[in-house]
């Protein structure tokens, strides 16, 4: 039987169809990822008025790396398109504005749940979950066409929740399959930490802080990356075919190598040079 999953199409940003909202109703501090501070529901003093970056081809070089690894998973053009017919919020009330920007972030979080769930029918270990699985993915996609009204009341944290005892079973399922002792590294601070060509295979690894750690060589094959922080780390050569919920932000995160070996789900980015 085939499985209900997600349109993978539809949990990409497509900001052709969205309303810029990333760079409006989403608050950032100064700091290494963002130039200036910015509070919620003020646009980016670079938002040009056809919503798009006006800096958008030198991020980095202007002060926002944060925003070269932000995906919305196609929650910007949901909320824009579909959630509120395609009426912008420029010349909008200041109600409807404020409406929109309330549920983007509820709906950003139930496209990364999709993504999750969607990845998860597809691991054939996971198959004793697959129908709790199917129901949680169906009942995701139900809540992401609720009225602004009904999102912005959702209690998208303890859906959240739900969900997740469900993806960790399918997680600990999927890892079971790996040969030698599976490393709990959840929530771990390996900040910096020194883990050039470790045996990670299969580890869970889900939130831990891997913030400029050195991963050079190391092997992550089948590990549980979910909400994992790859901030600046360094994944030359690493193997991390198999590896198990890692996103695209994560890896656009993350510096890398021609020789890194990446899961068929997530890309290899641009500024990755055979040198790293």
């Amino acid at each position: 039987m085939r499985e209900h999953t997600a349109d993978p199409a539809e949990l990409r940003g497509d900001c052709e169809r969205c309303f810029g909202l990333c760079c409006v109703a989403l608050p950032f501090a100064r700091s290494a990822d963002f130039a200036v501070d910015k509070e919620a529901g003020r646009p980016c003093s670079h938002l040009r008025d056809d919503h798009r970056c006006a800096i958008h081809a030198r991020l980095s070089r202007s002060g926002f790396t944060g925003c070269t690894v932000y995906d919305c998973f196609g929650a910007g053009q949901r909320v824009s398109q579909v959630t509120f017919g395609g009426r912008d919020w420029r010349g909008a009330p200041a109600d409807h504005a404020r409406r929109m920007f309330d549920v983007f972030p509820v709906v950003r979080q139930l496209h990364e749940l999709l993504r999750y769930l969607t990845e998860a029918l597809t691991l054939p270990a996971a198959r004793p979950v697959h129908a709790d699985l199917r129901r949680a993915l169906a009942e995701t996609e139900r809540l992401t066409g609720g009225t602004p009204e009904e999102l912005a009341a959702l209690d998208v944290a303890a859906h959240r929740q739900r969900v997740n005892v469900l993806l960790l079973r399918a997680s600990e399922l999927a890892r079971a399959g790996t040969r030698g002792r599976k490393k709990n590294r959840r929530g771990a601070d390996l900040m910096g930490a020194r883990l050039k060509g470790a045996d990670l295979s299969g580890a869970d690894l889900r939130g831990a802080y891997l913030i400029a750690a050195d991963l050079t060589g190391a092997d992550l094959r089948g590990a549980d990356l979910i909400g994992a922080d790859l901030r600046g780390a360094d994944l030359t050569d690493a193997d991390l075919t198999g590896a198990l919920f890692l996103t695209q932000p994560q890896v656009t995160a993350a510096r890398g190598s021609a020789g890194t070996r990446l899961p068929d789900s997530v890309g290899r980015p641009a500024h990755w040079t055979a040198g790293g």
